[in-house]
């Protein structure tokens, strides 16, 4: 059964074969060949990490009025990071696997499906990291923990959107993964990750509303909330109904129009890539 973005609902057992062992392969071939193998899926996010808590936090001292900050800190690198990985590997994921695609008949999406898992493979084991560091750092377990699913969820089929909308584009444009590079390095301060929105707020309240409205500000937010803190501020305690629906629509409009793109073009890869 299939909608009309070319996305099935179910994945026939063909497909779901294929599906498994790309995503496999991809999370293999990406550390292939380096020492530390597999380990640089949690070493990459907490060397960021790092960096960012010696020169923020110890140096210019942001963040100290938030409760268990470097957890707060950890967490927020660490969703980024799912979210850049996830987006640069499913935009050049058809481009990546062109021989494949001009040598057997398959749906194209598969490709691309197969190349964000692997980022979600890598944002689990870091999840399971963040939980022990927030419970090292005294945060309680509760109930709350089970809101960050949701959240995750979003900043994943955002995630998937864009690489469809973008990935297709870049069969035939391949500067779409550069610019996007340099644009998603403007992004990461446009989004509180380093900083705390209150910080925003002191400044003009306007500006961190419209920060909320950022999916992916929103999605990183709540995960901050279920799982580390209920101060963090959210887009559902800070912005106004109907306003906090905006996230939500974004997102949803961008898996929608990234899947019609990549349906539309699909059937030019082949000659294209």
């Amino acid at each position: 059964m299939y909608i009309s973005m070319e996305i099935p609902l179910v994945l026939n057992r063909k497909n779901r074969i294929l599906l498994k062992e790309l995503t496999k392969t991809d999370f293999k071939l990406r550390y292939q060949g380096s020492v530390l193998g597999y380990l640089w899926a949690l070493l990459r996010p907490l060397m960021m990490f790092a960096i960012l808590y010696i020169v923020f936090a110890k140096l210019l001292k942001i963040g100290g009025e938030i409760p268990h900050y470097p957890v707060y800190l950890l967490c927020g690198t660490t969703m980024w990071s799912f979210f850049t990985e996830c987006t640069s590997q499913g935009i050049q994921a058809v481009v990546a696997r062109g021989d494949l695609l001009r040598k057997i008949s398959f749906p194209k999406y598969i490709v691309v499906v197969s190349a964000t898992l692997t980022a979600v493979i890598n944002m689990l084991i870091n999840v399971a990291v963040i939980i022990i560091f927030a419970l090292i750092n005294g945060v309680t377990p509760n109930w709350s923990w089970f809101l960050i699913i949701p959240a995750i969820l979003e900043l994943y089929l955002l995630s998937l959107g864009i690489a469809f909308l973008l990935g297709s584009i870049n069969v035939k444009y391949r500067d779409i993964t550069s610019i996007w590079d340099v644009f998603v390095q403007a992004l990461f301060y446009a989004i509180p990750i380093i900083y705390p929105v209150s910080m925003v707020a002191e400044t003009s309240t306007s500006a961190a509303k419209i920060i909320l409205l950022n999916p992916i500000a929103q999605a990183i937010q709540d995960i901050r909330f279920g799982l580390i803190t209920h101060d963090a501020v959210t887009t559902w305690n800070y912005v106004a109904s109907p306003a906090v629906i905006i996230p939500i629509v974004i997102t949803l409009s961008v898996l929608v129009c990234g899947s019609l793109t990549f349906r539309k073009k699909s059937k030019f890869f082949a000659e294209e890539v």
